[in-house]
């Protein structure tokens, strides 16, 4: 289901500017306000999109963010099987590539989780995609620890 106009200025504001791509919310929080949403594979003057989910709940940005500070990319490469993870990012390659017409003609986006094939680029990426759903153990390991912080916020799930 697109966006509606609600989730448009929402997401403007959440973003800080508009959204570069047609989207849809696809994780909202209690209070219904969007926390994922699921980007087309092209912006709207047709550049490739390699981001498919994109976390933009504020709270959860936060909490994220603190994470990778501490060192979380490093840490989730260092504990989490790198043939996982590649496996995820050809996944999610995989189902955004599903959304691009047979017939198109031009750059397409590339790469997995946060458009790189290989490792942890975004710890944002892959919590987006794992909230929405998505099979990604970064993402699982992640939302995991923030869930279990003390000043966890009241969008997280």
């Amino acid at each position: 289901m697109p966006a509606t106009l609600d989730d448009r200025v929402a997401v403007r504001a959440l973003l800080g500017r508009d959204p570069a791509a047609e989207f849809e919310v696809v994780v909202r929080s209690s209070d219904g306000a969007p926390v994922v949403i699921r980007n087309a594979p092209f912006t709207e003057d047709g550049t490739p999109m390699p981001t498919r989910y994109w976390l933009v709940g504020a709270d959860w940005n936060r909490a994220v963010s603190r994470l990778e500070a501490a060192g979380g990319v490093r840490e989730a490469e260092a504990v989490i099987d790198a043939a996982a993870i590649a496996g995820a990012h050809r996944r999610y390659e995989s189902e955004r590539d599903a959304e691009i017409p047979a017939d198109h003609v031009g750059p397409r986006p590339s790469g997995g989780v946060g458009g790189t094939r290989l490792g942890v680029k975004c710890l944002h990426a892959h919590v987006a995609w794992y909230l929405a759903g998505g099979p990604d153990p970064v993402g699982a390991w992640a939302a995991a620890r923030v869930e279990a912080r003390p000043d966890r916020h009241e969008d997280a799930p």
